[in-house]
């Protein structure tokens, strides 16, 4: 009997041993579960952080962007207002060059009838005091 009670008792102590592994081993496991846990919402985390700064750095690249387009838009309207802008002056002096010379012109068409026209009558009074002065000349 003491062959089965020393057997009872060393089945105990195994079964106690076994259960204590166990539970030990259940332990290690959901120690185990919880730091795999743990580690993945801290990746998780990582990930979303990057996730975010991503998206705010292609939000301030977008703004940035569109800050540039802007002034590239504005500097462009510019330069094609400053073109204008000489094209009209440039067209301004043209009239101005074109009425002058015009002015100029009539002028000189002016001075040149008038010039004519006394030339005309300087030859009329001139063929005039031949005439009269042949009239009054006595025949030979």
């Amino acid at each position: 009997m003491r062959d089965q009670e020393d057997q009872a008792a060393n089945e105990t102590k195994r079964k106690e041993t076994r259960f204590e592994e166990e539970a030990a081993q259940l332990a290690r496991e959901q120690a185990r579960r919880k730091v795999d846990l743990a580690r993945e919402q801290t990746i998780q985390k990582e990930q979303e952080a990057r996730e975010a700064k991503r998206k705010q750095k292609l939000i301030e690249e977008e703004a940035a962007q569109l800050t540039r387009e802007q002034a590239r838009r504005q500097i462009g309207l510019a330069r094609e207002q400053a073109i204008q802008k000489e094209q009209e002056a440039r067209e301004a002096k043209r009239k101005q060059k074109l009425i002058e010379e015009e002015a100029a012109q009539l002028a000189r068409d002016q001075a040149r009838r008038k010039t004519d026209l006394a030339r005309e009558r300087a030859i009329a009074e001139d063929l005039e005091a031949r005439r009269q002065k042949a009239e009054n000349q006595p025949p030979e």
